[in-house]
């Protein structure tokens, strides 16, 4: 029996919208040195189509895997779109990535071809040169001395092969922290993709003609989802600028008559410390979602100044994004995560497996189907697919408690994950870069609150008795091997770490005494 809520691909609704809307604008760049660019869905479709001869030629055929390594351009969404075409899988990595970080999705992914610009080529070729198969590198911009560049890749004639790509095909691999030393892939299906689209309309009251901001990173779900994928859905325009600056944002937000954006915490406070305008209420957005709480003050002062509404949600890469979100109209009761987003069935779970009552603490449990609105699993990593999805069931490692009224509260991460400034960071990831240095006995990482950044990122290190090593020595080695976001900023020596009876760590007992230890004068770099 055909299953037909799995619909096709996300190349096929970019094929729907185009025969439709043809002239309507699609995409609309805006780059670091403020140059703007406009592309009609037509002329944006007839780019994607020549991508994927382009990568064709290359060898790129259905269940090949490519490695994108770009900032918000339009050849991420040129690329993204013309794989979704070839049933070949896109690989987004963080610009932020380093070498070796880079060699880790390689290893994992095994790309065919890797796409970077040319300030990133260097790190990336590094990265790959890992490989045994070899990869193919493609340089956008400026022209590097042996790489083939993008452009070339839009000037190839013919049409591409289409094999039939349903909606349980894989359409990505997002790469997301977890609890383990390395990142995970996270398989997501064109259905996913879809889906998610549908989840961002519905759950902001987003309408035809919508014209979707977005200064967060397209390797990211949120900006895919909420921004790019929602504005498909409706028939709306993608305004993707290329990087976030707080002077610039709201000018780029008139400028372009944005209705819809999406910011971070980070994003939010400066902001805030950017001097008031007069034109500071003078725009369209009807809808300003937002991911992380901040302080009642800041949520105050933020809606009166600029005169928005912030809708606070909560989701996750392994869920294609939104899970629960606040209403439109009506209480929001901040801090609330909201409600169970439209379709999402949500369970909070104690630790003997029973539902938690009103006011409990329980682990955020998803029920859903894999492929459709929840991730097929971890490409390569059985054992963590069946620790966090069992059957229609996805662990998020989140906790919450609910109220009476079924809004859900967000308490902690139960991963240990710590946010900074927008970016998930697996403690374990930072801890064992630090292990690897010859004078590090033990590491510990924790998370302390940062004003502007949500968290700092703090590593507590046991070295060798004998050992002279400084925080600036073994901060400079973590800098070689994690991308900046993820690089302690301070680093605290202990004798030992507090440990239980079995040898377990007591993070919170260590968090208490980082605490202390850095309100008595130590500087967070």
């Amino acid at each position: 029996m055909r299953d037909h809520l799995g619909g096709g691909s996300i190349f096929d609704l970019l094929e729907e919208r185009t025969l439709a809307l043809g002239e309507r604008t699609f995409l609309v760049f805006e780059g670091r040195g403020e140059t703007v660019a406009t592309w009609s869905y037509q002329t944006f479709f007839d780019q994607v189509q020549r991508c994927a001869q382009g990568l064709s030629e290359l060898g790129v055929g259905r269940g090949d895997f490519v490695l994108v390594h770009l900032a918000n351009r339009p050849e991420f969404l040129l690329t993204w779109f013309a794989l979704g075409k070839l049933g070949a899988v896109l690989v987004p990595s963080n610009v932020a990535n380093t070498a070796p970080e880079i060699q880790h999705l390689v290893q994992v992914a095994s790309p065919v071809v890797a796409i970077c610009e040319a300030r990133f080529y260097d790190v990336v070729s590094q990265g790959v040169s890992a490989s045994t198969s070899g990869v193919e590198l493609v340089v956008v911009g400026d022209v590097v001395l042996g790489a083939r560049n993008f452009d070339e890749l839009l000037i190839a004639t013919g049409d591409s092969p289409r094999p039939a790509v349903t909606g349980d095909a894989l359409n990505e691999l997002i790469f997301t922290s977890g609890t383990s030393s390395k990142p995970k892939a996270v398989m997501l299906t064109h259905a996913n993709c879809l889906q998610a689209g549908l989840q961002a309309v519905h759950s902001l009251w987003l309408t035809e003609g919508e014209r979707c901001l977005t200064a967060l990173p397209l390797f990211h779900v949120n900006a895919q989802a909420m921004s790019v994928l929602a504005a498909l859905t409706v028939g709306g325009s993608v305004v993707l600028v290329e990087e976030f600056r707080a002077s610039r944002f709201w000018g780029q937000v008139r400028r372009h008559e944005a209705t819809q954006t999406c910011l971070v915490a980070m994003q939010l406070r400066t902001l805030l410390a950017q001097p008031a305008h007069d034109e500071d209420r003078l725009h369209q957005i009807r809808r300003l979602f937002f991911a992380i709480n901040v302080s009642d003050v800041e949520r105050e002062t933020f809606e009166a100044r600029f005169n928005v509404t912030l809708i606070n949600g909560y989701g996750c890469s392994e869920a294609m994004t939104l899970l629960t979100c606040s209403p439109i109209l009506g209480s929001r009761r901040w801090p609330s995560i909201g409600r169970p987003a439209v379709g999402r069935r949500i369970f909070l779970l104690k630790e003997d497996g029973t539902e938690a009552a009103v006011g409990e603490i329980g682990e955020v449990v998803v029920q859903g189907t894999p492929g459709r609105d929840l991730m097929v699993g971890y490409y390569g990593d059985p054992t963590e697919t069946a620790a966090s999805l069992r059957g229609e069931l996805f662990f998020t490692g989140d906790n919450a408690y609910s109220d009476d009224a079924g809004f859900l509260y967000f308490v902690d991460r139960k991963k240990n994950m710590i946010k900074r400034a927008g970016e998930n960071i697996s403690a374990a990831e930072v801890e064992a870069v630090l292990v690897e240095h010859d004078a590090v006995l033990e590491a510990c990482v924790v998370g302390v609150p940062d004003d502007i950044r949500d968290e700092s990122v703090v590593a507590v290190a046991v070295v060798e008795s004998s050992s002279d090593v400084t925080r600036e020595q073994l901060i400079e080695h973590c800098r070689a091997h994690l991308s900046k976001f993820k690089v302690p900023s301070e680093v605290i020596f202990m004798k030992e770490l507090p440990k239980t009876s079995i040898g377990k760590i007591q993070r919170d007992t260590l968090l208490k005494s980082v605490l202390e230890q850095l309100s008595e004068g130590v500087s967070r770099g």
